[in-house]
């Protein structure tokens, strides 16, 4: 395959209309419009953006997964089973024997101890929510145990991501690979491993040019089947509008970043159906105990902010009802998060609350402070727009919200330095593991609001990522939740139902929200 700047572009899409979109070359070729400027590597120990966990999950497989809809329970991928060892800090797991690479070489217990073994030596960010882990060990040619560090922490929801995915040892050490303790300056296989891969997934890399496209072929040897696809082709699109126009014209097959308004131009299109997909992403307020202003610094003046915001209001209007919302930090969906135990114990819009609040306070006539927000967009809601609702809600009850828009990395550099008063920003989940979410708002979010932490919220957080019943972790779960609530120093605002629009001409795509968009392996022509 000749893989020049444009050319599987030109050769599959050339004079593509609708008719010619039915072409037997075009129909063996499933097109994705995605924005993919945040794409940093399609390495997997590389892997922690918005859209590179899409290809790579189609590339590579992991020992578990999610099922779509369910980001509760684990499901066997590589690994058919998994269970704690007496000693209570080591995982064995027995692996598929019927699986082979894109290569067609088998995969054993040595590709799997090779793989998390540069991604532990390597260090790159996935390497910091698996750093409990001190050596993972061949049993067998189809066993392996993984050995932990400190066994309280989680391991197998964290590691069903895309980053921890198994490569091929011998392919990668081919092209400059290694697993040694140096790896971190010794491997050399990134750059091979961006344009590449070497993984038992559904689809194999072939090219990805920046900002411009991925491509990817079928795997032959795909251990669930041949994929529905000769080829998948990601075509680079960073405005929504443009993939409005290709999704209408049938120039691509799916489109994931359409605005509210575009989607429902779509609505009545016989030839486009519109999946969703409630995300485990949110945007949220924190409000900060900043030294510059007493009133933040007060727990009851928090919580007035929290009653006084018109939580439907915001839903309803800027992303047209296509969202749910947390009680805090724990998306709905997750274990112990639902919308039901939001409206029991979460924030809620209450202007005699919040008025009883400041007076309780001692602000019976509100206080000032400073919100600043990144010139920037988040699921088609724009910061700009969210702040402006938000000051108009607080001003209610006498709290005047002074907006402060900024550049957006000049914001979060001065949001994660603790240097605000207040900000918007979004929150999105390497994995869909709880306690990735709980520990952070105690320990890195937390000090960004200069919050001081009780040693019983970071004792309930330690009990409940150890805890691996989980209907005793749900418990658990929503007294942190409350804890979250009393502290009010982040309130979740929206968490979008993600519309994709996929053609009528596409099969079997599912997506999920697990953190890696959608399932490739099961889509092909209708």
């Amino acid at each position: 395959m000749v893989l020049g700047a444009g050319g599987l572009l030109a050769a599959v899409l050339q004079s593509a209309r609708p008719a010619a979109a039915q072409s037997a070359a075009r129909r063996g070729t499933l097109v994705i419009a995605l924005d993919i400027s945040d794409a940093t590597g399609l390495d997997p120990v590389r892997v922690y953006q918005y859209s590179n966990p899409l290809p790579t999950h189609a590339a590579y497989d992991g020992m578990v997964t999610f099922d779509p809809g369910d980001s509760v329970n684990l499901k066997p991928a590589l690994a058919t089973e998994w269970a704690y060892q007496p000693d209570g800090k080591t995982v064995r797991l027995k692996l598929r024997t019927d699986v082979k690479f894109a290569s067609g070489k088998p995969m054993t217990a040595e590709d799997v101890r090779f793989s998390f073994t540069r991604q532990l030596n390597i260090k790159d960010q996935p390497w910091q929510y698996i750093n409990h882990i001190e050596e993972v060990k061949v049993v067998d040619p189809h066993t392996v145990d993984i050995v932990l560090k400190d066994p309280s922490l989680p391991l197998m929801t964290i590691i069903a991501t895309p980053a921890f995915g198994v490569l091929e040892k011998a392919e990668v050490i081919a092209h400059g690979g290694t697993d040694a303790p140096d790896a971190k300056e010794k491997d050399k296989a990134t750059e091979w491993l961006n344009g590449n891969s070497a993984g038992t997934g559904p689809y194999r890399l072939t090219g990805w040019q920046r900002n411009q496209q991925i491509q990817m072929v079928k795997n032959p040897n795909y251990w669930k089947g041949t994929p529905g696809y000769e080829r998948v082709l990601i075509r680079h699109m960073s405005e929504s509008a443009a993939q409005l126009l290709a999704i209408q014209r049938g120039d691509v097959d799916v489109a994931f970043n359409l605005i509210p308004e575009q989607i429902a131009t779509l609505k009545d299109d016989p030839n486009i159906t519109i999946e969703g997909m409630t995300s485990l992403d949110f945007i949220y307020m924190a409000v900060v105990e900043a030294p510059t202003n007493p009133a933040l610094q007060n727990k009851f003046a928090r919580q007035a902010i929290g009653y006084a915001i018109d939580y439907d209001g915001i839903i309803k209007n800027l992303i047209g009802g296509k969202a749910v919302r947390p009680v805090s930090f724990l998306p709905v969906g997750v274990n112990g998060s639902t919308e039901a135990l939001t409206k029991e114990i979460g924030f809620r819009e209450d202007l005699a609350k919040s008025k009883q609040l400041l007076a309780q306070a001692g602000l019976p006539d509100g206080f000032k402070f400073q919100l600043s927000y990144g010139n920037a967009a988040i699921a088609g809601v724009g910061y700009q727009n969210l702040a402006q609702k938000l000051q108009a809600d607080l001003a209610r009850v006498g709290i005047k919200a002074e907006l402060t828009p900024q550049d957006q990395v000049n914001m979060r550099t001065l949001y994660l330095g603790g240097k605000l008063e207040a900000a918007l920003t979004f929150w999105n989940p390497p994995a869909p593991e709880n306690w990735l979410w709980s520990s952070a708002t105690i320990n890195r979010v937390a000090g960004r609001v200069h919050w001081k932490v009780p040693d019983d919220v970071r004792k309930l957080v330690a009990d409940a990522g150890a805890e691996r019943d989980l209907v005793k972790g749900a418990a658990l779960y929503r007294k942190y939740q409350e804890a979250m609530v009393d502290a009010a120093h982040h309130f979740v605002l929206i968490q979008p139902v993600y519309q994709v629009a996929v053609r009528k001409s596409v099969s079997g795509l599912k997506l999920t929200a697990a953190g890696w968009m959608a399932e490739l392996g099961g889509a092909k022509p209708a």
